[in-house]
């Protein structure tokens, strides 16, 4: 069984460059990875908050939010 991790990002050079080398660097036989950028989907936005995500590029990874250098803070993506 693999572990759910969703990789959230808002589009950004950051975030771009965190998602080739961080989610897509995922092992997909122990992952099942999902990438939602913000930008695009801004009904999720809520549903990064409440995985905790503060900034993007954020990792969610079992419930475990991993915050990756700094793109974006969520509250920009809200407005």
């Amino acid at each position: 069984m693999s572990t759910k991790a969703t990789f959230y990002h808002a589009g950004c050079p950051v975030c771009v460059a965190a998602e080739r080398t961080v989610a897509e660097g995922l092992d997909r036989s122990k992952f099942n990875v999902e990438i939602v950028h913000l930008g695009e989907h801004k009904s999720r936005v809520a549903e990064a908050e409440r995985a905790g995500v503060k900034s993007v590029p954020a990792l969610v990874i079992g419930g475990q939010a991993f915050h990756i250098n700094h793109g974006a803070d969520l509250s920009v993506l809200k407005a």
